[in-house]
C-alpha cells in the first residue's frame, strides 16, 4: 500500500524548541468513535460520537479532532498544532466482515490451486443442511510451475517466462493486489522473491508475499494470512492516506492487533484486524497495574460486540486465529469476541428469547437512537431504568443533539410483551421482558469470559473484573455474580478506555520464524542465530520511527510443543531447563497433565522490539501533566495516578431518584454524578452512577467504593442469593440460558480434546463429538461436532451405565 510521506516526517517526541502541541488518541469502533485529547498544557479531555453520521461528517475520527480544535466540518486541520494522532480503526475489520476488500489474485504452487478452499476440511456449522462455504477473499487463483522441497531441494525450477505471462494476464484483467504463497516458502523463499519482483515490475501496487507476511509452517493458514494482507492493505492504505491528507503533516500512528503502535507507513492489513480492541487491552492492563490489581478479566462491552480478555502478569497473544471465517497466523492480542453489545438485536421466535448475533450498529442503531432501529440491549436497559436518557450523551436525532427516545422504546416493549403473551400464554410486563433479554445477554457474555479463564485452568474467583467500553458498567455486577467474581474495577476513563490505551501504548515490532528443532543443547546455536537476526530486524524498524537504539527493549519468546502434538505454547526464552520448566508449568495449568516421555520441540521463535511512544503521563481531565510521572505501557512500567475528585461540601448526595427494575422488582434508585465523587465515598446499591461517557449500575446487594486514586471499585455487600433448579415448566428465558450453559460445557470439552490430540483427523478436521448427558444417558446438549457419533453416543453411555 502507498502511504503519504507526510505521515512520517516528524519525530516521535516533540522537539524542545517547539511549543507544546495537541495529541489525539482515537478508537474508531463499530458504533461509537471515542477520542481522548491531550491539550498543549497536558490536560486530557474526552469526546464520544457516532462512527457513522453522514448527515454531520464524513469521518468520525477527523470530526472528533475538529471538535477539540474548534473547527467547523470540512475546515482545514492545522497539522502544525498536532504532535501525534494515535488511532485504532475498524476499517479493515469491517471490510473483512463485509467482504469489501480489493480484488486479489492468488499465485500458488502448481497442484495446490484449491488448497485454501479445502482448508482443513472442518465444518464449523456442521448441522446446517445447506452448506455455505466461506466466501474466499481471492477472486482468482493462478498455479505457478515451481516446487521447492521440505529440505530446500529444488523439485521443479521456476518457469520465469510462463510466470511473467501469467502475471501480465492478471494485470490485464484489472488485478492490482496479488498474494504469493508457495510450498515451503516460509523457509525457502527464492521463488517467492523472484515472482514478487516480477509483479512489482509489471505494476502491481499491493504485493503480499508469504515469507514476509507470515514466515511460519502450514500452507493453509500462511496462505490465508497472505491473502488477507493483500485483500485489506489497499483499502486500509486509502483510509490512512485520507486521514493523513486531512492532518496536513501531523505524525500519524496506528494500533496493531499485537497491542503496539506503528507509523502509518508501516501499518499493514494483516496487523489491523484487532486494532481497536488491542488499545483496550493496553489501557486495561496499565490502569489495573496502577490501581494495584495484578490479575484481571477484561470486559469491554461496546455497541456492536463484547471483547473479553485475561491478564495475569503478561500480555497474552495468539499467533493463530480465525476471524470472520478466515484463518490467520499473525501476532494478535488474545481476545475472545462475542456478538453481544449494546446494539445486539432482541428476538422472540415464538417460544424463546434470543439476543443477537446481529447488531443494529450505529445506523440505524437501537430503537432509542431515533433512527427507526429495532429493539436492542441498550433499549432493554432504557426500559429497566438502568440507562437514563437524561444522563446519556445527547448525540442522537437529525442534529445529533437529542437524548435517547424512551417513548419509542417503551411502546415497542409493550408490543413485544403482547406478542409473547399471545404465543406462550405468559403475561409479562415490558420491564420483565426487558430483564429476560438482559439475563440472556449476561449469560452469553459470562460464557465468553469462561473461555478465556475457566476453560484454560484459571481460578476466576481470584480475579478482578475490569469493565470498560460504553456499556460495560451497565452489566458489571450481573456478570460478576454469574461468574463468582468478588470485585469489579472501573477506571475513570472506562467509557473511552480503548482510546485512552492508544496513548499509553508503545511502538512495537514483532517478527516470527519457524524453527522445528528439538529442545536439546545441539539446537541452542540455531535458536540464538534466529533470535539475533529477528532482533536486528525489529530493532531497525523501531529505530526508523525516531526511537534511540538504547531506549529499545527486546523480548525473546519460544513456541514450544510436545513432539507429535499440534498446539504450541509461547514462553519466554532462557536456558533450556528454564524453557522446559516454563512450558511444563503452562501446559499443566491449561491441560492438567504432562507427557513427560515426549520430547519437546521448538516450533518457532518470536522477537518483540518495544520503544516508548513519547507519552509520559496518565492524568485526568483538568489535571496538568506536571508532577505526574506515569510511564509508557511496556518498557518502563506503570505508575498509579490520582484522578481529580469532585469538590463539594458534605456527604455525597444523589442528583435524582429514579425507578429501576432489577431482580424482578422495582427499586427507588439514587443517581450519583461521577464528577461529584471523592475518595472515601462508600454507599450501598442499588445506585446509578452517571458520567460523561458511561453509566455504571450498582445492583442491589452490591456497594461502591471510591479509592484514594479516585477509581471506582464495586464489591458484594451481601451474599449472593441461592439459586434453585427450574421446575418442569421451563421459563423461556431460563430455557435459553441453560441451553447456552450446557452448550458451552460441551464446546470447552471439544477445545481441550483438539488441543491435546495427536491425530490430524481430531486436531484439524475435528472428527470427534462432545456432549452432555444426564444420569440416565439421555442427551442434554451437544457441541457442533460430528453428528455420526451423536446418534449412537447415548446408547453407548446407557450400555456402559
Amino acid at each position: 500500500m502507498t502511504i503519504s510521506s507526510s505521515t512520517t516526517s516528524s519525530s516521535t517526541t516533540s522537539s524542545s524548541t517547539q511549543p507544546p502541541r495537541w495529541q489525539f488518541w482515537i478508537d474508531r469502533g463499530g458504533t461509537f468513535t471515542d477520542v481522548v485529547a491531550r491539550t498543549p498544557d497536558g490536560t486530557l479531555k474526552t469526546h464520544k460520537l457516532l462512527s457513522e453520521n453522514p448527515e454531520q461528517y464524513q469521518d468520525a475520527a477527523l470530526a472528533g479532532i475538529r471538535h477539540f480544535l474548534g473547527l467547523k466540518a470540512g475546515e482545514r486541520i492545522p497539522g502544525e498544532l498536532i504532535e501525534a494522532v494515535k488511532m485504532g480503526t475498524t476499517v479493515a475489520t469491517n471490510a473483512l466482515l463485509e467482504r469489501k476488500g480489493d480484488r486479489t489474485v492468488l499465485f500458488i504452487t502448481k497442484g495446490f490451486r484449491d488448497q485454501l478452499r479445502i482448508g482443513y476440511q472442518n465444518r464449523p456449522r456442521i448441522f446446517d443442511r445447506h452448506i455455505v462455504l466461506p466466501e474466499l477473499l481471492y477472486s482468482e487463483v493462478v498455479e505457478v510451475d515451481e516446487r521447492i522441497g521440505a529440505q530446500g531441494e529444488v523439485v521443479t525450477p521456476l518457469h520465469a517466462d510462463e510466470t511473467r505471462i501469467s502475471l501480465k494476464a492478471a494485470w490485464d484483467k484489472g488485478f492490482r493486489a496479488i498474494a504469493i504463497a508457495f510450498m515451503h516458502g516460509y523457509r525457502f523463499n527464492d521463488h517467492e522473491k523472484t515472482v514478487a519482483q516480477m509483479a512489482r515490475t509489471i505494476g502491481f501496487t499491493q504485493v503480499s508475499v508469504s515469507h514476509e507476511v507470515s514466515p511460519l509452517m502450514k500452507l493453509v493458514s500462511r496462505g490465508d494470512t497472505t491473502v488477507v494482507d493483500a485483500y485489506l492493505s489497499p483499502i486500509l492504505g486509502r483510509y490512512v492516506n485520507q486521514v493523513a491528507a486531512e492532518l496536513d503533516g501531523a505524525r500519524l500512528m496506528f494500533m496493531q492487533s499485537s497491542g503496539g503502535l506503528t507509523s502509518a507507513a508501516l501499518f499493514k492489513g494483516k496487523d489491523s484486524i484487532l486494532s481497536g480492541p488491542a488499545g483496550g487491552i493496553v489501557g486495561m492492563v496499565q490502569t489495573a497495574k496502577g490501581a494495584g490489581f495484578d490479575k484481571v478479566i477484561g470486559f469491554d462491552m461496546g455497541g456492536t460486540s463484547t471483547d473479553v480478555s485475561h491478564y495475569a502478569g503478561e500480555y497474552e497473544r495468539a499467533f493463530e486465529t480465525q476471524v470472520a471465517g478466515v484463518r490467520m497466523r499473525a501476532p494478535m492480542m488474545s481476545i475472545h469476541t462475542v456478538a453481544a453489545g449494546g446494539g445486539s438485536i432482541l428476538h422472540f421466535d415464538g417460544s424463546r428469547y434470543r439476543v443477537g448475533p446481529d447488531s443494529a450498529g450505529a445506523n440505524p442503531g437501537p430503537a432509542s437512537y431515533r433512527r427507526g432501529g429495532p429493539l436492542a440491549v441498550t433499549d432493554a436497559n432504557v426500559m429497566l431504568g438502568k440507562v437514563q436518557p437524561k444522563f446519556f450523551p445527547k448525540v442522537f436525532g437529525a442534529q445529533a443533539n437529542e437524548a435517547l427516545d424512551y417513548d419509542v422504546t417503551a411502546a415497542k416493549f409493550r408490543a413485544l410483551a403482547s406478542e409473547i403473551e399471545s404465543n406462550t400464554g405468559s403475561k409479562k410486563s415490558p420491564e420483565e421482558v426487558a430483564e429476560g433479554f438482559i439475563q440472556i445477554a449476561v449469560e452469553n457474555m459470562a460464557n465468553a469470559i469462561k473461555k478465556v479463564s475457566v476453560a484454560r485452568g484459571y481460578d476466576i474467583t481470584q480475579y478482578t473484573l475490569q469493565c470498560f467500553g460504553g456499556a460495560g458498567g451497565q452489566h458489571a455486577c450481573l456478570i460478576a455474580d454469574k461468574l463468582g467474581i468478588p470485585r469489579v474495577y472501573i477506571h475513570p476513563y472506562a467509557g473511552v478506555l480503548s482510546a485512552y490505551g492508544m496513548g499509553l501504548a508503545d511502538l512495537t515490532a514483532m517478527r516470527e520464524r519457524a524453527i522445528e528443532l528439538k529442545l536439546v543443547p545441539a539446537s541452542r546455536a540455531a535458536l540464538d542465530a534466529a533470535f539475533q537476526a529477528l532482533a536486528l530486524e525489529t530493532r531497525s524498524q523501531i529505530a526508523s520511527q525516531g526511537i534511540a537504539s538504547d531506549k529499545i527493549l527486546i523480548k525473546q519468546r519460544v513456541h514450544v510443543r510436545y513432539d507429535g502434538t499440534d498446539s504450541a505454547l509461547v514462553v519466554d526464552d532462557g536456558t533450556l531447563d528454564e524453557i522446559k520448566a516454563r512450558f511444563e508449568a503452562a501446559y499443566r495449568m491449561r491441560y492438567s497433565f504432562l507427557m513427560e516421555h515426549k520430547a519437546l520441540v521448538v516450533e518457532a521463535v518470536s522477537v518483540e522490539a518495544i520503544g516508548s511512544s513519547g507519552y509520559s503521563g496518565q492524568q485526568a481531565e483538568g489535571s496538568p501533566a506536571e508532577g505526574i510521572h506515569g510511564q509508557g505501557s511496556h518498557a518502563q512500567g506503570s505508575h498509579a495516578v490520582v484522578f481529580p475528585a469532585g469538590k463539594r461540601a458534605g456527604a455525597l448526595a444523589p442528583v435524582e431518584t429514579v425507578h429501576m427494575f432489577s431482580g424482578a422488582k422495582r427499586h427507588d434508585t439514587p443517581v450519583y454524578l461521577r464528577d461529584a465523587m471523592m475518595p472515601g465515598d462508600k454507599l450501598p446499591g442499588p445506585a446509578i452512577i452517571a458520567e460523561q461517557n458511561a453509566t455504571t449500575i450498582v445492583e442491589p446487594g452490591w456497594q461502591f467504593d471510591v479509592t484514594v486514586l479516585n477509581h471506582l471499585v464495586l464489591t458484594r455487600a451481601v451474599p449472593r442469593p441461592s439459586q434453585h433448579a427450574i421446575g418442569t415448566t421451563a421459563d423461556p428465558v431460563m430455557l435459553e440460558i441453560f441451553n447456552n450453559l450446557f452448550m458451552a460445557i460441551a464446546e470447552q470439552m471439544g477445545l481441550t480434546l483438539a488441543n491435546t490430540a495427536y491425530s490430524v483427523n481430531i486436531k484439524e478436521r475435528l472428527d470427534f463429538s462432545c456432549a452432555v448427558f444426564n444420569q440416565h444417558g439421555d442427551l442434554i446438549a451437544n457441541a457442533p461436532h460430528m453428528p455420526v457419533h451423536l446418534g449412537s453416543m447415548g446408547e453407548s453411555i446407557k450400555t456402559v451405565i
